[in-house]
Order: structure tokens, then C-alpha cells, then sequence
């Protein structure tokens, strides 16, 4: 290509993954004309790397766990994992990381999609750089939205870079099972990599910084998964700092901050996450490289009425439902203001992600689950809310004995003693993933308590514990 070409859009998307894959579906229902511009893989980090291949790991190991608490069943369960297996299923749901499917889907809606490199390159324009070198200027007449998402941030320790450690993406993308693993961090990542690992033969080492896991959910949450995690064999240590790291003859050798020293075959960081921000011109449009974009509830950044950052660039819940969610927000935000039409921007409106604030739903895919909508007990009496935290122990429900032998989990809902609603709820134990909409529906709907009375629980489910909930509420 000799020249450059240019092509006028109503909207220019920055980034095919599922947050601007639903931007773009939301534009084009809204008839708005638009392109959608990727680096990698159309489907983006969640589908390749991230939500799909891990939860296609985890599935594997979770129903063995729970098949070994049940009666009959245990016994025909108790030899390992066919690995082999394992790691085939996942790459069945990665597609075998290829993106024909998600292209197709893209082309299905009327979108164009422009594979390379984009960057702002001033308002409303974006340059894309194609894998032949080529360049194309793709203008927007109404709106820009970066959806580029975030990728593993690793702590600046010496040398490093020749270990080549694991983030996320080997994590989830490896072809064959480490005998030792060490993994660094006590977040969501750090717990399902060490749950999956363990369960298909590695000897893994959970090295946390800080006093537990899970440190954004009720400490209860992080407790019982590490007594799970301890009990499948793991050796999980809190309060443990890493101080170097090196690679000696193939093997990882950590040495922690009280001098211990520890060996493994690979080492995974799962030590948070920064912008996708640094590449995509944003110093043309007096932002910053490489740091998180405000916004307001209709997802537009300060300063920028044609700029939209949707999902993790964002900073507001790194999670890929939210960032569909957001997306799904900005998606109609964007037609509104293309068409003249007055935003619903009031709290709970159609063009405000109020849930990122209230109501963000999360499930962490370990054995035992752990799930949690809104605020933790901790956030909402930060938050200045007059609250009381209501506790049931989930081996009383009768749903839950019939669902595994032993079984063992907790369940809080955090409890506005002034609007008489609920501000949050978490659920720890088998199976409590496929409970939390019904939390989320209660935190998001602002249910009273009274009316939640009347939403009967089915006996004998595990959700007969929302009718506990109340009881022990009532009581106290």
C-alpha cells in the first residue's frame, strides 16, 4: 500500500474483545456506521486467555471435588485427572485460538473490522497500523471508544525478564503440567491457577504478600479457600514477600524475604493488572500513555465528549460481565447523543453503569466457589452506610447436605439498617456460583427485606439459605 487511505465511521472501536465487541453490536442495532480495530485474536483477552480457557480447566477439577463428597460416586473418582484431556477441553473452548467464529459474529452485525495496530492520532482519528505495514485513517463523526482492556502487570525485581515467568496468559495457554509451580499473589488468578495446577499434578506454592487471599471479599472467603487449597496439597504461605528471582539450569529458584529459598519449574506472577493504554496515542489527545481513563457513568472520559473508555481501561471493575455490561451502557449512551435523544442519566438509568458503584457480581472458580455481589461488610461502613452483617453457616441447609457429604461454606448479607435493604452478599461453598443472581437481582433491585420474605425458596435447594438469611436477621 502507497497511500494512505481514509474512511469516515459514525464510531471507531479500539480493541475486538467481548467489551468492544458489544459497544460495536450496541452502535450498529442503533444503526450508527462502525469499525472495530484489533491487534491479536477477535474475542479479545476473555475468550483466549482468560475466562474461557480457565474456566474450561477448572471445570474438570470441580466436579471431580464435588463427585468425591458424594455417597456411591466417591470411590469411582479417586484417580487423578487425565491431564491430557483436560487441557484438550480447554482448548476446544479457546477455539484452538483462532477467531474465525468471533469474525464471523462481527461480519453477522455489519461491522468492519481492521486488523493492526491502532492509535489516536487526534480527535476523533484513528491510525491503524496493518500487519503489512500499511496504514489506514479511519475518522469518527460521533464517537471513539477505547476498549483495549489490561494485561498482567509484573513487579520490577532484577532480572526477571530472563526468568521468563508465567502470567495469566501461560497460565491458562500451557500445553503440558509443570511438576512445580510457584505461584505469587493471593488474588482471584492466583487462586484458580494454583486450584487447577494442583488438581492436575503440580506441586504448587501460593506465596501471598499480604494476610490472607482474596483480600477484596469477606476474610471468610480467602480462609476457607486456603484450608481447601492446604488440604488438595498446596503449600500456601501469607505474609510472604519475594525478594529475587533467578533461573538456574531450567529451574525457578525464589527466595522469599525471610531467605527461603524455593525451587519450582515455572513461576506464575498474578500480581495485578495495568492499562492497555501505553501504544494508543493518547499523549495526541493530551492524555497520558499507559494510565487508566475516568469516566463518568455514560462511560465518556472527562474532558473528551466524542472519547469513550469502556472495561478495564477504565479502572472501574476488571471484570469482563462488567466491561459487557459498561459496554452495553456506552453502547446506547453513544446512539442517544448521535441522535439528539436526552440520556437517562439518573442512577439506574439507561445510559448509567450505576451497577460498577452498587452491584458488581464476581464468582471465583475454586473448590470451594466463592461469590459476592456489592459491597463487602468492611466497604459499606467505609461507604458511611449504618449496616449490620448477617451470617449463616451453609451446612444448616438441607439443600446443601443433599448436594455434598461434609459440606462446608458460609453464606453473609450485609444489611442496611436504615433503607432496609441489602448493600451485599457472599457466598462461600460448592456450588454458591449459580446462586449469586439471585443476590444480584436483590442488590441491584434495592429489594426490601419485607417483600424478600415472599420470594420462597425452593426446598431442598441450597438457595433455601436466603430464607436462613432472613431468619437469623429477624432474630438478631
Amino acid at each position: 500500500m502507497t497511500e494512505t487511505e481514509t474512511n469516515a465511521y459514525d464510531v471507531v472501536v479500539l480493541g475486538a474483545g467481548p467489551v468492544g465487541e458489544n459497544v460495536a453490536d450496541r452502535t450498529r442495532a442503533a444503526g450508527l456506521t462502525t469499525a472495530v480495530v484489533e491487534s491479536e485474536l477477535v474475542g479479545g483477552e476473555c475468550s483466549y486467555w482468560a475466562c474461557m480457557p480457565s474456566k474450561a480447566l477448572l471445570r474438570p477439577v470441580i466436579a471431580r471435588a464435588d463427585a468425591r463428597r458424594v455417597p456411591g460416586l466417591r470411590q469411582s473418582v479417586q484417580g487423578p485427572l487425565d491431564a491430557s484431556a483436560v487441557l484438550a477441553h480447554r482448548d476446544y473452548y479457546t477455539s484452538n485460538w483462532k477467531d474465525d467464529g468471533q469474525v464471523g459474529w462481527l461480519d453477522s452485525i455489519g461491522a468492519d473490522l481492521y486488523r493492526g495496530h491502532g492509535r489516536l492520532t487526534g480527535p476523533r482519528s484513528v491510525t491503524v497500523t496493518g500487519p503489512d505495514g500499511g496504514e489506514r485513517v479511519l475518522t469518527a463523526r460521533h464517537a471513539v471508544a477505547v476498549c483495549t482492556g489490561s494485561r498482567a502487570a509484573l513487579p520490577g525485581l532484577p532480572g526477571l525478564d530472563a526468568v521468563k515467568p508465567w502470567t495469566s496468559r501461560e497460565a491458562t495457554s500451557s500445553r503440558t503440567v509443570p511438576g512445580r509451580l510457584i505461584v505469587i499473589g493471593g488474588g482471584v488468578v492466583a487462586t484458580e491457577m494454583a486450584t487447577v495446577w494442583q488438581a492436575l499434578g503440580s506441586k504448587v506454592t501460593l506465596l501471598v504478600r499480604g494476610k490472607g487471599l482474596l483480600p477484596r471479599m469477606e476474610p471468610f472467603a480467602g480462609e476457607l479457600i486456603a484450608e481447601a487449597l492446604t488440604e488438595a496439597g498446596a503449600d500456601v504461605r501469607t505474609g510472604t514477600s519475594v525478594e529475587s528471582v533467578t533461573r538456574e539450569n531450567g529451574t525457578v529458584v525464589a527466595v522469599t524475604g525471610t531467605g527461603d529459598r524455593i525451587e519450582a519449574d515455572e513461576i506464575l506472577f498474578a500480581t495485578g493488572r495495568t492499562p492497555r493504554t501505553d501504544d494508543i496515542g493518547l499523549e495526541s489527545i493530551g492524555l497520558d500513555p499507559g494510565s487508566w481513563l475516568p469516566v463518568d457513568d455514560s462511560l465518556r472520559v472527562s474532558g473528551h465528549d466524542w472519547l469513550y473508555a469502556v472495561g478495564d481501561v477504565n479502572h472501574r471493575a476488571l471484570l469482563t460481565h462488567q466491561g459487557k455490561y459498561q459496554a452495553r451502557i456506552a453502547g446506547a449512551a453513544i446512539a442517544a447523543r448521535a441522535t439528539g435523544e436526552s440520556l437517562v442519566a439518573e442512577p439506574w438509568g439507561a445510559h448509567a453503569a450505576t451497577a460498577d458503584h452498587a452491584a458488581v457480581p464476581q464468582v471465583v472458580f475454586t473448590d470451594p466457589e466463592a461469590a459476592a455481589v456489592g459491597l463487602s461488610l468492611a466497604e459499606a461502613e467505609q461507604a458511611g452506610h449504618r449496616v449490620k452483617a448477617v451470617d449463616v453457616d451453609l451446612s444448616t441447609v438441607a439443600g446443601a447436605g443433599l448436594y455434598a457429604d461434609g459440606y462446608q461454606g458460609r453464606a453473609r448479607m450485609v444489611v442496611d439498617l436504615e433503607e432496609e435493604i441489602l448493600r451485599g452478599v457472599t457466598l462461600v461453598g460448592p456450588g454458591v456460583g449459580e446462586l449469586i443472581h439471585s443476590a444480584t437481582v436483590a442488590v441491584a433491585g434495592q429489594v426490601p427485606i419485607s417483600r424478600l420474605w415472599h420470594a420462597v425458596p425452593s426446598y431442598p435447594t441450597i438457595s433455601e439459605v436466603w430464607l436462613r438469611l432472613l431468619e437469623a436477621h429477624r432474630d438478631s
